[in-house]
């Protein structure tokens, strides 16, 4: 269990203000700031939070330069996810108290140094993750696992084909497959991207800048791989999907390159595949429940110490930006938290 996040009966200091980061226009990331800013306060069925950590996502980008579905009123602080400290309880809270270590995905506001966030919202942190692996791991393990065990149906034994696996969907969706006993197949686009998918334990890798991906996947798989988990798109999503078997089950989750992919839907009916769209950020939003079953499904592995979370890169409120321009152009790979 990581220390006390202050002196016992004392609480964090701020002053006057708190940092925190502000898009101030939705278009370009150069309008993405640090500003100072009056600190907040617990409403009723509130609770204020020291942030510890936030993690950053593709889709924080997006959100920013008003490419979303969803288009927050700017000037916003942008964020999802967040792990840190309870600093202040509002009224009809009595879940949680004073000092207790937390996560939560909150839509926005997650990159500055205090934020109040919907007491239904939070879950505790497991002793088994640090600040910054809690704080990058909702988005990314429950996309994962919307899509393995919901989606997909994936069972033991079968043959995954991860596209993006250095990625954090990517990373998630192995560590996932893994603990269900499927074989997986990691692709990525370079070496070190492939290493953090081997620390995990896949069954094979394929480098798709330097092998052909249907060819190299149908070898690796005896013929064909089951299940396809796609959140990349563009030019490759054609040949995983030639590299699906029969009665296989392609999985659109996203389109991280790019361009959304246009595949021949021949090749689905002549094999009798599925292709499964998967949004599992509608979903949670549409049915509350299955969304607390579902986290609580995967903080249950998480306790049984059989998910393995990367340990996410860290970086300062001040570099929000470049984070996420390094992501929305695949510059990085695994998970990044920003630590006030």
């Amino acid at each position: 269990m990581p220390p006390p996040p202050w002196p016992i009966g004392e609480t964090p200091h701020y002053g006057a203000t708190v940092r925190a980061v502000v898009c101030e226009e939705l278009g370009s990331l150069e309008d993405v700031v640090v500003e100072e800013r009056d600190p907040q306060a617990a409403g009723a069925g509130q609770v204020l939070l020291a942030v510890r950590a936030a993690g950053v996502n593709f889709v924080d980008g997006l959100m920013c330069q008003g490419r979303y579905q969803m288009k927050p009123l700017a000037p916003y602080v942008p964020g999802s996810e967040v792990a840190g400290d309870v600093l202040e309880v509002g009224e009809g809270v009595s879940r949680v108290g004073v000092g207790d270590r937390v996560m939560a995905m909150i839509g926005f506001g997650a990159f500055q140094e205090q934020v109040a966030v919907n007491a239904e919202s939070i879950v505790p942190v497991p002793a088994q993750l640090s600040y910054g692996q809690a704080a990058a791991f909702i988005q990314s393990y429950c996309t994962a696992w919307f899509t393995l065990a919901r989606r997909a149906q994936l069972t033991e034994g079968e043959w995954v084909l991860v596209l993006g696996a250095g990625g954090g969907i990517g990373l998630a969706a192995i560590d996932l497959a893994r603990s269900l006993d499927a074989n997986v197949i990691a692709v990525a686009s370079s070496e070190e991207r492939l290493d953090r998918a081997r620390a995990l334990g896949v069954k094979a890798t394929i480098n798709y800048e330097q092998e052909d991906l249907k060819t190299r996947a149908r070898q690796l798989s005896d013929g064909g791989v089951d299940v396809v988990v796609d959140p990349v798109g563009g030019r490759h999503s054609e040949p995983a999907l030639r590299a699906t078997k029969t009665f296989g089950r392609f999985c659109v989750v996203g389109f991280a390159s790019g361009p959304i992919a246009t595949v021949p839907l021949n090749q689905v009916l002549l094999n009798n595949r599925t292709v499964v769209g998967v949004d599992w950020g509608a979903w949670a939003m549409s049915d509350p429940g299955g969304q607390r079953e579902l986290l609580a499904e995967l903080l249950d592995l998480v306790a049984a110490g059989r998910l393995h979370p990367a340990v996410p890169s860290e970086r300062p409120l001040e570099d929000a930006a470049e984070v996420m321009t390094g992501l929305l152009e695949r510059k990085i790979a695994g998970k990044v938290v920003l630590v006030p």
